[in-house]
């Protein structure tokens, strides 16, 4: 087997890992979604235990990339691809990082009434869905059009995250005794937004794997 022909194998195994990887933190997303909407504890569960495997994937990634880094002669397009690999592979495990504090957050919010507030956390939660499937695809279709779309997406989080901040600010200066709420909602919030964040990074490395260019989508 020549060289060249070694290296595709690696970076076909890497695409499928990130692929893999991908799936796995678009599912931790999604039940800690519904855990959350069901207030189902054996979702949040799950979630949890699942965070491991997506932390042997992301190991997975960086030993295939570093070993033909280090064993191949990759050129410089198949640098950007290994270098892609990392830092992608780095932003689908903080995401998933950020969706097991979703989970357990369903916890925190348990026994209590649904209220608007909620909602916005639901619809960051599924903007974040939606970002996850998009970068992923971007990254395996090699697609520049495809990772800004996915990027773009990330304002819809920031807004919602932006007005339940200023909500929540109203709530505690209007009734103090919330304000063990106020956190909570806070807190999770921003895990949501850092999540959407995470996955604009990957989109901006995807455009830098595919032409070279460093891009700042989240303007």
């Amino acid at each position: 087997m020549t060289e060249r022909s070694r290296l595709s194998e690696d970076l076909i195994k890497i695409n499928e890992t990130i692929t893999l990887m991908a799936v796995k933190t678009e599912e931790a997303l999604l039940k800690a979604l519904h855990a959350l909407k069901r207030q189902d504890m054996n979702l949040v569960r799950e979630v949890k235990r699942g965070d491991a495997e997506i932390d042997d994937l992301q190991l997975q990634v960086e030993d295939l990339a570093a070993a033909a880094l280090a064993t191949q002669q990759p050129v410089a397009s198949d640098l950007r691809v290994l270098v892609a690999a990392f830092k992608v592979a780095a932003d689908f495990e903080r995401a998933a990082d950020h969706a097991v504090h979703m989970a357990k957050a369903v916890g925190r919010f348990s026994g209590e009434p649904r209220s608007h507030l909620i909602d916005r956390l639901v619809l960051e939660a599924e903007t974040g869905v939606e970002m996850m499937k998009g970068t992923a695809e971007a990254f395996s279709a090699r697609s520049v059009e495809l990772a800004g779309r996915t990027a773009a997406m990330d304002d819809i989080i920031d807004r919602e995250h932006k007005s339940l901040i200023i909500e929540v600010l109203t709530m505690m200066r209007e009734r103090p005794e919330e304000a063990q709420r106020a956190a909570k909602l806070l807190t999770t919030s921003g895990h949501l937004e850092r999540l959407g964040d995470h996955m604009t990074n990957a989109c901006e490395d995807i455009v830098f794997m595919v032409d070279g260019t460093r891009v700042d989508l989240n303007r």
